[in-house]
């Protein structure tokens, strides 16, 4: 197989096919008038088209806007018009989503889905295919001559946040500097494997940050780049040992599915190539991460950052195993601080929201939302929200989001702890630890359950086996049981759905 290869099923790219059609794409969005500082909006699952678009709107200075493609059409309508999108680029089967709220004046530009995604999301023939009376991307692109001007400045891609607490927020970033992308390519060569040698499949969606900028990279400096339509275990592990795989990015929820393949299935694949396997976007129960390190051997990296912060803290398995719990220390070019609310800095081992600086990317602001970009920075510092503490060695430990923290009787509880431990109680399939309005506390523990099929645990044992493992005040007050929870787009509950109905009628609402 030829060096630079991107693949989606059966079907292949050269990096020199790809960057050549991104280059008419390019020469297509010039002559709808996209430019420097505007946008253009990607609603695709991983297919070669977003690739193509990502680095084609890049060269014209452009932002690259890739939505949640679970969006219905109002949600997609607030980034359209958030973004000031010029064009907006879909899947054929994603577009009747969205079609009704898209602006009159951003245009349209239809991708038919390709049979391996349509495949794995359950897409039918006709869904698949472009509707008439729509521009087609495959012809509005080969009917173009490449770009023949200087490239631009990328700024990169505008990534919306999750908007757990009011509307998505777009994180706009000026073009980086020398300097700075030459820190972040030996940053991401040190804690990705980065480099011409490196061989990836993307697996989550690259609408997220991480995964967005990690296909990117491969795709741009790597050997070969698999795109993998949606994640499935057994098929992942297939992937890894056919292209011998040597990098991953992958959240603890992929850790967990991935652990519960029969014995069997899982021994059965040759995972020898793997030499960087980098987990972040959610807590990690320490029993998964000690199973996976034990299953794969020491390749499991641990990531700290976000997207407004960039990479800001990492550990390796060797230094996870020393210092259990931890999300690593700070990368290069990065800066660590644990303040309390007026903004001193506390010291080793005191609880307080966690801050940092990441010299690997440039500036940014909430595209239109000044005020809000201002409200998370404190000492040229900003905070992602979380709460956590370092130790005597600068590794950094997080305790919950600051949001999510529940005060019961004046006491700090944070839920993220108790739900590492409920996750690891045989036939608790996932789990969401929340604060619920309390009389006499204030608040109080409410867990909610998944089961695994087939299980027959009660509130009663779950309880017990708490009590085992966790200080009485932590083990929740009510434990219930549910199905089909509300999810983010990562797969964590999304807890926050769950959450605020509780509190529709109370005053003190933190």
């Amino acid at each position: 197989m030829s060096r630079g290869l991107i693949i989606s099923g059966t079907r292949e790219r050269t990096r020199d096919q790809l960057f050549a059609r991104a280059s008419r794409a390019s020469t297509a969005f010039d002559a709808i008038g996209v430019g420097p500082g505007d946008s253009v909006a990607l609603m695709l699952r991983n297919d070669f088209p977003f690739l193509e678009t990502a680095f084609a709107v890049g060269r014209l200075g452009a932002h690259a806007v890739p939505i949640n493609w679970h969006f219905l059409a109002d949600e997609a309508e607030h980034i359209l018009r958030d973004s000031g999108a010029k064009a907006v680029v879909v899947h054929a089967d994603l577009l009747p989503q969205i079609e009704a709220t898209i602006p009159s004046h951003v245009e349209v530009l239809v991708v038919e889905t390709p049979p391996e995604i349509a495949r794995a999301h359950g897409v039918s023939g006709e869904n698949a295919r472009v509707p008439e009376g729509r521009i087609d991307y495959e012809d509005w692109l080969t009917s173009q001559e490449e770009w023949d001007q200087a490239p631009r400045s990328s700024p990169g891609s505008m990534i919306y946040t999750s908007g757990t607490t009011g509307k998505p927020k777009g994180v706009r970033r000026k073009p980086p500097t020398g300097e700075q992308m030459q820190l972040g390519r030996k940053v991401g060569a040190e804690i990705y494997g980065f480099g011409p040698d490196a061989r990836a499949v993307v697996t989550g969606p690259m609408y997220h940050i991480a995964p967005n900028v990690f296909a990117l990279a491969i795709a741009a400096l790597g050997d070969r780049l698999v795109l993998q339509p949606k994640f499935d275990p057994l098929e992942l592990l297939g992937l890894i040992e056919e292209h011998a795989i040597t990098t991953l990015n992958i959240v603890p929820t992929m850790f967990v599915r991935l652990l519960r393949l029969p014995k069997d299935e899982r021994e059965r694949f040759d995972l020898s190539s793997l030499t960087h396997v980098v987990h972040n976007a959610a807590p990690c129960p320490p029993d998964v991460k000690r199973a996976m390190i034990e299953w794969w051997g020491p390749v499991i990296i641990e990531l700290y950052g976000g997207t407004e912060s960039g990479p800001a803290a990492a550990c390796n398995s060797e230094e996870w195993l020393a210092h259990p719990g931890t999300v690593g220390r700070a990368v290069e070019g990065s800066r660590l601080r644990v303040l309390d609310d007026e903004g001193n800095t506390l010291p080793v081992g005191e609880i307080g929201e966690v801050f940092m600086h990441s010299s690997t990317n440039s500036e940014f602001t909430y595209h239109g939302r000044q005020a809000e970009r201002a409200e998370i920075e404190k000492n040229g510092l900003i905070t992602l929200g979380d709460v956590g503490y370092l130790d005597e060695d600068g590794y950094l430990y997080l305790c919950d989001r600051k949001r999510d923290m529940v005060i019961s009787g004046g006491v700090n509880i944070y839920p993220a702890e108790i739900e590492n431990a409920l996750i690891g109680i045989e036939g608790v399939g996932d789990c969401a630890v929340f604060g619920i309005p309390d009389a006499e506390f204030g608040e109080s523990l409410l867990a909610l359950i998944e089961k695994e099929a087939g299980t027959t645990i009660t509130a009663e044992s779950v309880r017990a086996e708490l009590l085992h493992r966790l200080a009485r005040y932590k083990v929740p007050k009510r434990i219930e049981f549910g199905h089909d929870l509300p999810r983010e787009d990562t797969g964590k509950i999304y807890k926050r759905k769950l959450r605020d109905p509780y509190w529709l009628d109370v005053e003190k609402n933190i």
